[in-house]
């Protein structure tokens, strides 16, 4: 989608749903990273995160479309145009805006975690690094330590 289309496309869903125009500049944004689009108070231009269309599709970039224009028409009328605030959830829901854009961020790597076993209470230790046995004691019994075993999961 071109410059041109994009704004085409927010001032067509503006007289739409809206019943407003609008009348500034809306572009894409290529440094957005994990927002879908961005609303300039001071200016009124909408920024917009291309990968929301290439990944996602017309149909989720519609909804942030909609609700950036949210932020918009709320701000120039003199309402709530804050994401707490209740004519922004209204409004947001009578035109069929997306409250959240999808994730773009790749989901994080498993870790491996060496699991330690006290010999004496069987108390286990999960830890990222291995560390000498020989070295250290179970601060509940003062029993050594065995290592037992390694396991991936993911990290939140």
């Amino acid at each position: 989608m071109s410059a041109e289309e994009l704004q085409q496309l927010v001032e067509e869903v503006s007289l739409t749903y809206f019943n407003a125009p609008f009348q500034h500049q809306a572009i894409f944004n290529q440094r957005l990273k994990t927002t879908g689009g961005r609303y300039h108070f001071a200016t009124h231009h909408l920024d917009f995160n291309p990968k929301i269309l290439e990944v996602f599709g017309e149909e989720e970039f519609l909804g942030v479309v909609k609700h950036e224009l949210c932020h918009y028409h709320l701000h120039l009328s003199g309402k709530g145009y804050r994401h707490r605030d209740r004519d922004f959830k209204e409004l947001l829901k009578q035109v069929g805006g997306s409250r959240f854009v999808q994730s773009l961020r790749e989901p994080k790597p498993e870790k491996t975690y060496w699991i330690y076993e006290c010999k004496k209470c069987q108390q286990k230790l999960y830890r990222q690094r291995r560390f000498n046995t020989s070295r250290y004691i179970c601060a509940k019994c003062k029993g050594s330590f065995q290592l037992m075993t390694t396991e991936k999961t993911t990290v939140e």
